[in-house]
């Protein structure tokens, strides 16, 4: 797997995600930007590889990745007691994902979630979207910041942040209340739907309470990802009070 662009680089180096090699566009010696990050490529002592442009666009998943990739290992998941215990004993935000499939809605939740300071997200181990070079991109490197948890399970992954002292909410459009009248204060887990089909059936019912953004315009509704902002900045809010 592949970290590309100049930032994701940067970050992955800052937070000494491990890597393996970085590959390098030849013939970019001008480009002082790079040049310097090529320089902390090597005073990190990751082994540098020239190739050309060409080879570079192949791997990229977006066509952007400005002339470097950086190679990496498996994404190192964590496990859901690892996302409890990075949320301490006060107030605290978990991002629950209930099969959110598409990679930019997952990469730009995660960037929510860590811009707003959440502890951590969880996400399902099977149909769903995973951490891979799109999610380094549309996260811009926020998956290198708060633990991202893999679990089978994510109705009994629910049952263990109450047990934690977590006030589980989900967001649907079956709920009657708006996220301005909801509760968002104190340790919460968000819990936000797939893309097509919302929260299943299972984890609708084990949500302790439903919330919705209020809507006034004519279409249907935002994105997952645009939707799971809002409501991280209305957690932040109503704890910033």
């Amino acid at each position: 797997m592949y970290i590309e662009g100049r930032r994701a680089a940067a970050e992955a180096l800052r937070t000494g995600f491990p890597v393996k090699r970085a590959l390098v566009a030849e013939g970019e010696d001008r480009d002082a930007v790079l040049s310097k990050l090529v320089t902390d490529v090597h005073a990190a002592g990751i082994p540098v590889l020239r190739v050309p442009r060409a080879e570079l666009d192949g791997l990229s998943s977006h066509g952007a990745h400005q002339g470097i990739a950086l190679e990496v290992g498996a994404f190192p998941y964590a496990e859901l007691a690892d996302v409890i215990a990075n949320a301490g004993e006060g107030p605290a935000l978990v991002v629950v994902l209930d099969h959110v499939t598409d990679a930019g809605n997952f990469g730009a939740i995660v960037r929510s979630a860590e811009v707003v300071g959440a502890a951590g997200v969880v996400i399902a181990s099977k149909r769903a979207a995973e951490v891979t070079v799109a999610t380094y991109k549309t996260s811009a490197g926020a998956v290198m910041h708060l633990p991202i948890a893999r679990v089978p399970n994510i109705a009994r992954a629910l049952e263990e942040l109450k047990g934690a002292g977590f006030w589980t909410v989900g967001a649907s459009e079956h709920a009657e209340g708006v996220c301005w009248d909801a509760p968002l204060s104190g340790r919460i887990a968000l819990v936000m739907g797939s893309e097509g089909d919302g929260l299943s059936r299972l984890v609708l019912e084990t949500c302790d309470d439903l919330t919705k953004l209020p809507q006034h315009g004519k279409t249907e509704s935002l994105n997952v990802a645009q939707a799971a902002t809002a409501l991280c900045y209305e957690w932040l809010r109503q704890n910033s009070r």
